[in-house]
């Protein structure tokens, strides 16, 4: 009996070593397939000012009076995010905690201003629910209707000279960032950076060329 309970044991934490063998090497799998997979940027679209275009010029009041100017040289040499969204956009309210954390770490350099239409007492309410009471938050349908925005949440990044240096559908954290990302790369979207990559051909000492 007491042979046969060392056995069973035994046998047990064999089975266990195994299985821990094999989670092992799918989580170094998973892993592997993480790296290669190449990120997506923001959901390019055609419609709306193309990137390199400057964005129209417009003044504006947000939801606390101040005047809101888009276009145009800022006399801050700041960055502008215009990010579209709605109360009634769940995805639009999980991304929040993303801007804030990218306006902390590009300020003073960058200025978001939240932009939607609608009833303002509606909008009052999700500004207080979310944390957004100083922001620039303005309400204007004309402003959707001049971009071509069709669908949430949609973010433009425009530089300091009021040229749109990337846009685009946004619904994750990875797509927010992915703006920057191409700005900084000088595209237009990740989306045409990974496809120039693909295309280029090996030179000669392992450089790449397109």
């Amino acid at each position: 009996m007491t042979e046969a309970l060392v056995v069973s044991n035994i046998l047990l934490w064999l089975s266990v070593v195994v299985l821990g063998g094999i989670v092992f090497a799918l989580t170094r799998q998973i892993g592997v397939l993480h790296e290669r997979l190449a990120p997506l940027g923001a959901l390019a679209v055609t419609h709306g000012p193309a990137v390199g275009d400057p964005l129209p010029e417009r003044s504006l009041v947000d939801a606390d009076g101040r005047a809101v100017k888009l276009g145009g040289v800022d006399p801050l040499e700041r960055r502008t995010l215009l990010f579209f969204l709605s109360p009634t956009c769940p995805v639009c309210a999980t991304l929040l905690p993303t801007l804030r954390r990218i306006i902390a770490e590009e300020s003073p350099k960058l200025r978001v201003v939240y932009a939607s239409d609608g009833e303002p007492e509606e909008h009052a309410q999700f500004r207080r629910d979310h944390g957004l009471d100083g922001a620039h938050y303005v309400l204007s349908q004309e402003l959707g209707m001049s971009l071509e925005v069709a669908k949430l949440p949609y973010a433009v990044l425009v530089d300091a000279a009021g040229v749109v240096r990337a846009k685009g559908i946004v619904n994750t954290r990875e797509h927010v960032e992915s703006l920057f990302e191409a700005d900084r790369l000088g595209v237009d979207s990740i989306q045409s950076y990974l496809q120039l990559e693909s295309t280029a051909e090996p030179q000669a000492g392992g450089r790449w060329v397109s």
